[in-house]
C-alpha cells in the first residue's frame, strides 16, 4: 500500500465513523442543546490533552456562532481557573474514555458551584457519564492511525458533534450574516461578509424606492 494509500484509508475510516454515528444521534442532545439555549450564563468546554485542544475549537465556534463560551483547562480548573465558573454557567466536560482524572478532578468543585454539566464521552458507563446532568455519548469501532491508540477518529467525532451543537444552538438563536458579521469583520471572510450585506442593503433600498 502506497502513501497516498495509506492516506486516503485513515479519511475513510475517520469519515465513515462520522457518518455511522450521525444515525445514532439521540434524546440527550437534544436535552443537550435545550440546557444550552436556555443557558443564562455562559458555555465552558474543558478537558485535556486532544480533547482539550478540541474542546478549544468548539468554545470558539460556539463563541462566534452567538452561544458565548471559553474554554478553560482541566488542569488549570483545580488551581483557580474555576473560579470563572458561575451557577447559571453550562459546563462541557470531555474524555474520550470518560475516566481521564484531570477532567473528572473538576467535577467537585462544580457541584459545588451547581452549574449544569454535559459530559462528551465514549464512555457509556464511565464515571463522567454517570455524574453528569446530560451525557453525550458517542461510538466507533477504531482509531484511523495503524496502533489504534492516536486520538483521530475519537477527535474528529469529538469536533463533528461540537459543530453540529454550535450550528443548531445558531439556528435557534436566529443568528444571523449580520450577527456573524459583528463579531467576525476581519479576513477574507469578514470582507465577503460586508460585500454580501452591502448588497442587500442595495436591493432593500431599491425596493423601498420602487415602493414609494
Amino acid at each position: 500500500m502506497d502513501v497516498l494509500d495509506l492516506m486516503r484509508s485513515f479519511i475513510t475510516t475517520e469519515a465513515e465513523a462520522v457518518g455511522r454515528f450521525a444515525e445514532q444521534v439521540d434524546e440527550e442532545f437534544a436535552a443537550a442543546v435545550e440546557c444550552m439555549h436556555s443557558c443564562k450564563g455562559k458555555v465552558i468546554v474543558t478537558g485535556v490533552g486532544k480533547s482539550g485542544i478540541v474542546g478549544r475549537k468548539m468554545a470558539a465556534s460556539l463563541s462566534s456562532t452567538g452561544t458565548p463560551a471559553y474554554f478553560m483547562h482541566a488542569c488549570e480548573a483545580v488551581h483557580g481557573d474555576s473560579g470563572t465558573v458561575e451557577p447559571d454557567d453550562v459546563v462541557i466536560l470531555i474524555s474520550n474514555s470518560g475516566e481521564t482524572r484531570e477532567v473528572l478532578n473538576v467535577l467537585p468543585i462544580l457541584e459545588q458551584i451547581g452549574c449544569k454539566t454535559i459530559a462528551l464521552t465514549s464512555g457509556r458507563d464511565s464515571t463522567l457519564a454517570r455524574v453528569c446532568d446530560i451525557a453525550l455519548v458517542y461510538s466507533y469501532e477504531r482509531e484511523a492511525d495503524h496502533l489504534n491508540l492516536a486520538p483521530t477518529t475519537s477527535a474528529i467525532l469529538t469536533m463533528a458533534i461540537g459543530d453540529a451543537l454550535a450550528c443548531t444552538l445558531s439556528i435557534l438563536k436566529g443568528f444571523d450574516q449580520s450577527s456573524f458579521h459583528l463579531y467576525h469583520p476581519g479576513g477574507s471572510l469578514g470582507e465577503r461578509l460586508s460585500t454580501m450585506l452591502d448588497r442587500k442593503d442595495s436591493a432593500v433600498d431599491e425596493e423601498s424606492g420602487h415602493a414609494e
